[in-house]
């Protein structure tokens, strides 16, 4: 038997799954996060998922990991002292950086600048240039690269971020100094730019690396700490975490290049929506993560993500692939509160995180949260987590009753208003990945997962009008089934900046075809068979003239077929959906790209047993919740004993292990074939 183990270690909860892949059984566990120590918390779930399916460790031949140690070590500052060396002239290159303030007019004035994560003093610059056709027109001063990083060697640095002007083109020089660099400072890790980020664009490529190396450490040292932590418990399967793309990498490579899985948590969740809809037949979907601590949202469209070519994690953006997912601070631990100046309600993006939690958990939380205001208004009984998790509703009363008291208003209406302004920040920002990108939401449905993603779904697709609302079998370790059935990824990019008039397809065919070769080396070298390796292309399109450009993905199939005029007319396409008009400028080709793939995992979802529509047969017991203001009769259903084809009238609460689902009034729920609940305006 082969299993595979995906884990997603979120703010408050670390989610484990385990597939059978060869009879698609799987189990499910959650565990409380350790924040101080990620692995204690993942090593905890390990041992207790193990014992529920009757396997060791060793047993399992794949562990598939979303991560957010990268992401929080930028979020807090907390990531390595770098050194950069750049080109001599360049040395103010990251304060500079590009003349773009966030904000409105006279942004300016009030924008703190954010401190650069090389600052001016731990960087130095070097004799030496190459030109923007990669040909040396100054040789590098070696005893001058010694000499300077001899400085950065005495300041301290803990690593090293090479790139030189024009090194997109012609890598020698960085190599060189990287050498030098292995000789002066050889415990200090080192991130070249052409071997992070080959396209052109100095501050955005310099950026890039220099992120990368300030996140190499912290990320070199987790991995190194949870694989001997893995190992002692006896696994010696192979270790892969999450790239920001929702592809996989070697834990190896992704200690080399961390910067591509700087965005590794969100993107799990995306994945597995994407399984799951192709199992139910549901082709556009819109993602709605609630986890304990933020809301990530994304939009897949005929069953692929959109993506995007920058990260952003706090105020940082880098170009690394990454899929397009936005995040606000709303989870079920955002606190509510009542500012004394205004009066008026707000909630999060403050969280009460792991620890202590919310009052509800009995944990020692004092301050009133989301989950708190579902307790309350009865959308979330007392037993979570399949019972071995017992909610405190009176001190949940207690703790939204000083809101209501603040604001002036009784209990049930104080607790629906944090409620529903919960849901109108998650439907900004689905908002921003649909209708702000030219998709009409009501062509999508809207699928919620994560531990509070079913209780809010049904809400939110009223306010988006995104029909039906699903609340997928085990939502709330959706985000570790997507770790646990993605497929290797790897990309190589190459800046071409070249007018399309002046371009034949043969140009393009030859060099997409040499870096499809370097993508599929990398994927061998990590162990994925030469059958099972499929290349996929990017083209960078812009208008001559414009700043930023459109990415196209094309095979070379097409390309042949279609020629440059293919590729152009699927850019103005594009343009006009984008931002509602298109130019008559000529275009202009600037990068291109390679992506290699290993085999997706072909596991179809588990049928199930088809029942009569009624579902009296899983009804626990009679219930009331707080809707359009009074109290109405609900039903608490077992979701384990839910069978295909069961009708579900709202109002209702459908428990089971690691979430809840809630039916509003007006709604029916129907199970389908494999299990997912399809909610309908009834």
């Amino acid at each position: 038997m082969g299993y595979r183990l995906g884990v997603d270690v979120g703010g408050t909860f670390t989610d484990l799954l385990l597939l059978d892949t060869q009879s698609s059984a799987f189990w499910r566990h959650k565990t409380p996060s350790t924040p101080h120590d990620s692995s204690e918390g993942i090593l905890n779930g390990v041992r207790a998922i193990c014992a529920a399916a009757g396997v060791t460790a060793a047993q399992i031949d794949y562990f598939l990991h979303g991560t957010t140690v990268a992401t929080n070590a930028v979020l807090e500052g907390k990531g390595a002292r770098v050194g950069l060396v750049t080109t001599e002239g360049y040395r103010d290159i990251m304060q500079i950086a590009r003349s773009f303030v966030p904000g409105g007019l006279a942004g300016w004035i009030i924008w703190p600048k954010p401190q650069p994560l090389a600052a001016l003093e731990d960087t130095v610059t070097v004799k030496g240039r190459m030109n923007a056709a990669g040909e040396e027109v100054r040789p590098l001063d070696e005893a001058d690269v010694r000499t300077q990083l001899g400085r950065l060697k005495a300041n301290g640095v803990e690593a090293i971020t090479v790139s030189l002007i024009n090194a997109y083109a012609s890598g020698a020089h960085e190599s060189r100094i990287g050498a030098i660099a292995a000789e002066v400072m050889p415990d200090v890790p080192v991130s070249l730019s052409h071997e992070v980020l080959p396209e052109m664009q100095e501050y955005e490529r310099t950026l890039t690396t220099v992120a990368n190396a300030a996140v190499r450490p912290v990320v070199g040292r987790y991995v190194a700490n949870l694989r001997t932590r893995l190992a002692d418990e006896g696994m010696a399967g192979k270790l892969s975490l999450l790239r920001s793309d929702g592809g996989l990498m070697s834990a190896e490579k992704a200690g080399e290049h961390p910067v591509n899985i700087l965005m590794s948590g969100p993107a799990g969740g995306v994945t597995g929506a994407i399984w799951v809809g192709r199992n139910a037949g549901i082709r556009n979907i819109l993602t709605l993560d609630v986890g304990g601590t933020s809301t990530d949202v994304a939009l897949i469209e005929n069953l692929e993500p959109r993506r995007q070519r920058t990260t952003e994690v706090g105020h940082l953006s880098v170009r690394a692939s990454a899929l397009d997912v936005k995040t606000v601070g709303a989870g079920g631990g955002s606190i509510a509160y009542v500012p004394e100046l205004t009066k008026a309600l707000r909630v999060g993006p403050q969280s009460a995180g792991a620890v202590p939690g919310p009052v509800a958990y009995g944990k020692g939380g004092t301050a009133p949260t989301v989950t708190d205001a579902n307790v309350v208004l009865g959308y979330l009984p007392e037993n979570l987590l399949g019972g071995t998790f017992k909610l405190d509703r009176e001190g949940a009363k207690a703790a939204v009753q000083t809101v209501a008291d603040a604001l002036g208003i009784d209990l049930m209406a104080a607790a629906r208003g944090i409620i529903d302004i919960v849901n109108e920040n998650m439907f900004g920002a689905l908002r921003m990945i649909s209708v702000q990108q030219g998709y009409d939401p009501r062509d999508f449905a809207l699928m919620g997962f994560g531990g509070a993603g079913p209780l809010h779904v049904n809400a939110v697709a009223r306010l988006m009008g995104s029909w039906p609302a699903i609340s997928p079998v085990s939502p709330g370790v959706l985000c570790a089934l997507g770790d646990a059935t993605t497929r290797m990824r790897t990309e190589t990019a190459r800046s071409f900046s070249r007018l399309a008039i002046d371009t034949v397809p043969e140009d393009l065919i030859a060099i997409l075809d040499e870096m499809a070769a370097q993508t599929r080396a990398d994927l061998l070298a990590d162990g994925v068979p030469d059958d099972e390796i499929t290349s996929e292309f990017e083209v960078d399109v812009r208008y001559a003239g414009q700043a930023f450009e459109v990415p196209l993905t094309i095979t070379s199939d097409v390309l042949r077929a279609d020629g440059i005029a293919g590729i152009l007319a699927r850019f103005d396409e594009e343009h006009k959906r984008l931002f509602t008009f298109n130019m008559d400028t000529p275009h202009e080709i600037v990068n291109l790209r390679a992506v290699a793939l290993g085999r997706a995992l072909d596991l179809p979802a588990a049928a199930l047993a088809q029942g009569n529509g009624d579902p009296s047969a899983a009804k626990v017991r009679d219930h009331e919740v707080w809707m359009e203001g009074r109290l109405q009769p609900a039903v608490i259903y077992d979701r384990a004993k839910l069978l295909a084809g069961d009708m579900i009238p709202g109002p209702a609460v459908v428990c089971e292990m690691d979430s809840t689902t809630l039916i509003e009034s007006g709604c029916t729920g129907t199970v389908d074939h494999v299990g997912n609940i399809l909610i309908h305006l009834a």
